[in-house]
């Protein structure tokens, strides 16, 4: 029964950390496509998308696996709010990058539905997301 007990004990932390994370991963979400000037979601559910649905799944993997690195190497949940944040701004700052220095025109790449961009953006926000979580780990 003890080790019952003993594994039961970390059930509230748990909930903590993964009720935060998923509210991060929300807010993101909203974040992220009222930042991007395309709309994510009407290109994936109306048009099919399969760009956008490259790019935008990369982002959410992305910040996911940052987020992650947080949870796992918090000091608290003071510290990993910071640092999901912190994930959530690098996320954007490579969206920014992509668009304005490596493809301007990923944009209406993505809204053409050109899968290549997608993926590029996909690959861009995953390795941001694998890079943040290996600095987190302090």
């Amino acid at each position: 029964m003890d080790a019952i007990t003993l594994s039961l004990s970390g059930l509230l932390p748990f909930t903590l950390y993964f009720t935060l994370s998923l509210v991060s991963l929300l807010v993101f979400k909203v974040l992220y496509t009222k930042i991007t000037p395309h709309d994510e979601w009407r290109l994936i559910k109306e048009e099919q998308s399969t760009a956008a649905a490259w790019a935008f799944g990369g982002a959410i993997i992305g910040y996911s696996i940052a987020v992650a690195g947080a949870a796992a190497n918090s000091l608290g949940v003071v510290d990993f709010v910071i640092w999901a944040v912190v994930a959530l701004v690098a996320q954007l700052v490579a969206f920014a990058i992509v668009r304005f220095g490596f493809m301007p025109r990923i944009v209406e790449r993505i809204e053409q539905d050109e899968v290549p961009a997608g993926i590029m953006l996909c690959c861009v926000s995953v390795s941001i997301g694998l890079l943040n979580a290996a600095c987190m780990s302090y």
